[in-house]
């Protein structure tokens, strides 16, 4: 899963977007170990505070998020929940903001993070021992 990760945040190629989608699919599962790991990532490679804070509410943080970041988050909901599955409204949003191997690198990411929550959560590893 470690190597998974490198990869998908290789090939995305935006170290803040990657991170972006690792809090809002962790923020989703419920996972306070991703959750404290990937906030202090981001802060620590120079996330603001207001698009941290407001990141559980991104669709009316009006200009905050670029179109490029909503549709990615858009599919980091739609991947992770998948209650309704991933619609061909949000595959063709991102299709339109990511080449197709910019796509698969997220898809693989999201997919990633969200074994990683299910690991952490199941396993009960609580937030604050994460040591970059």
């Amino acid at each position: 899963m470690s190597a998974l990760s490198a990869a998908a945040k290789k090939g995305l190629g935006d170290p803040a977007l990657a991170e972006l989608v690792m809090i809002r699919a962790s923020q989703l599962n419920h996972c306070a170990f991703c959750l404290d790991m990937h906030l202090r990532l981001a802060r620590g490679n120079g996330e603001s505070e207001d698009r941290v804070q407001l990141l559980d509410a991104w669709e009316e943080a009006g200009d905050l998020y670029s179109e490029r970041e909503r549709a990615a988050l858009a599919l980091t909901e739609a991947v992770t929940v998948l209650t309704d599955g991933v619609s061909d409204e949000v595959y063709a949003r991102a299709g339109k903001h990511f080449t197709e191997v910019e796509l698969a690198h997220l898809i693989g990411l999201i997919t990633v993070i969200n074994g990683w929550n299910r690991l952490m959560v199941s396993r009960r590893v609580q937030p604050g021992g994460y040591q970059p």
